[in-house]
């Protein structure tokens, strides 16, 4: 029997918002010169899409998210102390600027890939 983080993350794969559909077009297959998986377990979290060499994570966030920040700032804590970069970007802006959204993402994945920053440090 899968482990139930494992359930988890297979459930919201099936059950993407539109949000994060979009944004997956751009992400998978390699396009933007690595490799990302989308609703991916890191230890006791899933998180929406994750580079896994470059321990970069991209959470998307909707209305819900100002009713949980706390819980986020705390998944996120313990995310950067396993050394993970994480970038958050509002449903709306990929909804509405997917090319920047997509810029972002390719920038710091090219910064993560070239060693500009470590893994004990968050982007800036």
């Amino acid at each position: 029997m899968p482990h139930p983080i494992t359930l988890k993350a297979r459930r919201l794969r099936s059950n993407m918002t539109e949000a994060e559909q979009r944004l997956w077009r751009h992400l998978r297959g390699g396009q933007l010169g690595v490799a990302f998986r989308r609703q991916y377990p890191v230890g006791p979290y899933v998180v929406d899409f994750a580079c896994v060499p470059l321990k970069l994570l991209i959470e998307l966030d909707g209305g819900q998210h100002m009713e949980a920040q706390a819980y986020d700032q705390r998944r996120d804590a313990w995310l950067r102390g396993k050394g993970f970069h994480l970038m958050r970007f509002w449903n709306h802006d990929v909804m509405q600027n997917i090319d920047g959204v997509v810029e972002a993402i390719w920038r710091e994945a090219m910064a993560l890939r070239s060693g500009e920053f470590s893994p004990s440090q968050p982007p800036p």
